[in-house]
């Protein structure tokens, strides 16, 4: 065998060995958290080690159902679904009239407005969480889901601006206008042509606002902490996370918010990766 071939054949196999390596480690974290999700407490606590639970730990699932029937996690998913597509849609909404009108209009202050859309991300959230806690109070939003949309849809709004008129700016203007030409009118024009070319980026817009929606904990924890009927998903994880609650209820619920990420993220994997490189260059 000839130099070449053995250098070839040992690229490959530390090739193997880096992935495997690095999947490992990424997917035995999840898969551990999933055991430790099914296994009742007391064949934990006296089997602690076992990688693979029984067949009578897989159906019994006591921690789902002690989690689902004693900590309310029906009503928290519910609260979360509403949030999350909820600050989806009008996300999308604002941030698909915004960034056409940047894109493609003319009027005062328009590059202002294209540079300085992410000034926002400037402040940290902390930052802001006591002002919007006042204004919030005195506006009578808090403790109300309208007004944590509120919040999240500030958020996000900014980068799916920004994401959505890099990706118009790619979109070749003579599609427009022969659309213009045609006698439609410039939100037709949004609709049949624009909107269908920028499938990947509205997905990757989606995408990203929901896990925003979804995940966030610290101004769901600020307005809500007082309506516990309310609570998102984020906050009925984290009153698991006590002494009087088994680690393995915890665990459940840390599955329960985990999944769903991971489930949409892989449906809509080839959108993602299309949205986020689709404006990187323009030519």
């Amino acid at each position: 065998m000839s130099r070449e071939r053995i250098e070839v054949f040992l690229i490959r196999i530390f090739k193997v060995i880096g992935i495997a390596f690095f999947a490992f480690i990424s997917i035995f974290p999840f898969y551990w958290m999933l055991v430790l999700s099914i296994r009742p407490l007391q064949n934990l606590l006296t089997d602690p080690a076992r990688l693979v639970p029984t067949v009578e730990e897989i159906g019994s699932l006591e921690p789902y159902r002690g989690v689902w029937l004693e900590q309310d996690f029906g009503q928290f998913i519910a609260n979360s679904t509403v949030v999350s597509f909820a600050t989806v849609t009008l996300t999308l909404m604002f941030a698909i009239l915004g960034a056409y009108a940047v894109a493609r209009l003319n009027f005062r202050g328009r590059n202002l407005m294209s540079s300085g859309v992410l000034l926002i991300y400037m402040f940290p959230a902390i930052v802001l969480a006591i002002p919007l806690y006042v204004v919030f109070s005195r506006l009578g939003l808090r403790n109300s889901l309208p007004g944590l949309i509120l919040v999240y849809l500030a958020q996000t709004l900014p980068v799916a601006l920004y994401m959505l008129r890099s990706y118009f700016l790619t979109i070749p203007r003579e599609l427009e206008e022969a659309g213009l030409i045609d006698g439609c009118s410039r939100l037709e024009v949004i609709r049949r042509i624009t909107l269908p070319l920028a499938v990947p980026a509205l997905a990757s817009v989606g995408l990203y606002t929901f896990m925003i929606a979804w995940n966030e904990i610290l101004f769901a924890l600020l307005f809500l902490l007082e309506a516990r009927d309310l609570w998102t998903l984020s906050l009925g994880v984290r009153q698991l996370d006590t002494f009087e609650v088994p680690k393995t209820w915890l665990m459940a619920g840390s599955v329960i918010i985990t999944v769903p990420i991971i489930v949409i993220f892989f449906f809509f994997e080839r959108f993602l990766t299309g949205g986020l490189t689709a404006g990187a260059v323009k030519g």
